[in-house]
């Protein structure tokens, strides 16, 4: 018999309804936190990832640990106790907010995964219950990605009832075969499905073919043909095809984007958590965009990253530089910079700006993000569809694969660059492919793993000085340590 509550403690941190560490110690699951519809009950596994971009730390630790994002200190805003600066800087520790915020959403998909196994498994036998389960086990094996990717070697556990309260770590390779060959097991049960939401074959075939083109970093052992051959099976489809507009994915109705294939559905009112663009607009865009709350003015393109656009390349214009307007086209100027002009110079000073800064300088710089449309009348929260697997990516990624397995990959790649206006390639380079993939994959939370998986992590760029190999990965949070000493070992 297990107390379930004190083991979503101890994966979790964050109990889900319920607080209480004295919960009366029960020896199975209650019957009245489930329904009689298993595909209804499945949300409690998706629930975690609605905080990918805001206060689970997901999104911040993929983006700002990279050469292409950076949240600069102006003038003490944006300080935070250092939280931003530390990952771009590659000097966290098992402390900081992003880190630790990770594990427990991670884990929390996975104890509700478990839970929803145990809870269903005795209605197996019925093809709509066996389906359900094949899809939270697929889910599991997609937390389980993201733990091995970014903490290295976890704890892997498959039960709710019978768990360890003290789980040992398992080896990072260990645990990659073991989702690869869950994942592979179950997709035959998975439908054919065009949602966007759901565990569907596009979704499942994109997951392995990630899994499989970073297997030399989990396990040493590159498998480049396998994961050719699921961004094979992904094409093979025939449901996805490629946007005619490079920004078109990421409008505010992009629910039935041709492009996107797994998305977190967010919207305004009812499924909130997208609100990035308050973290770089200034202070004043809201008049751009008639906004009903104000931006807080904070992250920022770096510049080399933004340098590698070509003037031409139509995905530039999800950036905003230069002066800014209202919505009624009249210039802005900036009240809090002595009335200058609103203008955004991709240029940033220093990461640090302080009181030795202008307040043009410590105010305006660094191009700013709107490659997600912000729609007139925004709020604090938008509603576009956050792409978590995108069709112009699994080109890209059988582009990679081809390459490293000693092929030609430019036809991938240049349907990319085709689409986004500029030139085509001959005998595309690794090296091209990763600016490319930095271009076209920017602000999607891939661009630490691309720089692992291409070796160029740990190198110094700007404000950041080279950091070590272990920096590939994030330390296990203090308070989850503290909760089990053995994964401090």
């Amino acid at each position: 018999m297990k107390n379930t509550y004190l083991i979503l403690f101890l994966f979790t941190a964050i109990l889900i309804g319920c607080t209480d560490l004295d919960e009366p110690i029960i020896d199975k699951v209650p019957s009245n936190e489930y329904t009689a519809d298993p595909i209804v009950d499945m949300g409690v596994i998706y629930a975690p990832m609605q905080e990918f971009l805001d206060n689970g730390g997901y999104w911040f630790a993929q983006e700002l640990t990279s050469d292409e994002m950076v949240c600069p200190t102006r003038a003490g805003d944006w300080d935070d106790g250092g939280k931003w600066r530390v990952l771009h800087q590659h000097t966290w520790d098992n402390k900081t907010e992003a880190i630790a915020s990770m594990w427990s959403r991670f884990y929390s998909g996975v104890v509700q995964a478990n839970k929803f196994i145990e809870t269903y498994q005795i209605n197996a036998d019925k093809p709509v219950v066996a389906q359900a389960i094949a899809k939270a086990k697929i889910l599991r094996a997609y937390y389980y990605y993201l733990l091995i990717d970014n903490y290295k070697d976890v704890p892997y556990v498959t039960s709710f009832l019978n768990a360890e309260q003290q789980p040992n770590k398992t080896p990072r390779a260990t645990i990659f075969n073991n989702i690869v060959s869950e994942v592979e097991e179950n997709y035959p049960l998975v439908s054919y499905s065009t949602s966007k939401t759901a565990v569907t074959k596009g979704m499942v075939f994109t997951l392995l073919a990630k899994l499989y083109l970073n297997a030399e970093v989990y396990t040493g052992t590159p498998q480049w043909a396998k994961a050719e051959q699921y961004c094979d099976s992904v094409i093979a489809l025939n449901q996805y095809s490629l946007e005619g507009n490079a920004l078109a994915p990421f409008v505010t109705n992009n629910q039935n984007s041709s492009e996107n294939i797994w998305v977190i559905p967010y919207d305004e009112d009812n499924y909130k958590g997208f609100n990035l663009h308050m973290r770089t607009l200034h202070y004043n865009s809201n008049q751009t965009f008639d906004m009903t709350a104000g931006p807080w003015n904070g992250f920022a393109v770096t510049e080399a990253h933004f340098n590698t656009f070509e003037d031409n390349d139509v995905r530039k214009s999800g950036f905003l530089v230069g002066q800014q307007k209202s919505s009624s086209g009249a210039d802005l100027v900036d009240p809090g910079a002595e009335g200058a002009p609103l203008v955004f110079n991709p240029f940033i000073p220093a990461l640090v700006m302080d009181a030795t800064y202008t307040q043009v300088q410590i105010r305006l710089s660094g191009a700013r993000v709107a490659k997600f449309e912000i729609k007139l009348g925004a709020k604090e929260n938008l509603s576009n569809d956050f792409p978590i697997f995108r069709y112009a990516d699994v080109l890209l990624m059988k582009a990679e694969a081809v390459i490293r397995q000693g092929g030609n990959g430019d036809e991938w790649v240049n349907m990319i660059r085709n689409r986004a206006g500029v030139d085509s390639w001959s005998g595309v380079t690794l090296s091209q492919l990763l600016e490319e993939r930095g271009r076209e994959m920017f602000w999607e939370a891939h661009r630490r793993q691309d720089l692992i998986r291409f070796d160029e992590f740990n190198k110094a760029w700007w404000e950041k000085q080279a950091s070590t190999p272990d920096r590939k990965t994030f330390p296990i949070p203090q308070w989850a340590i503290d909760a089990n000493p053995n994964l401090g070992s």
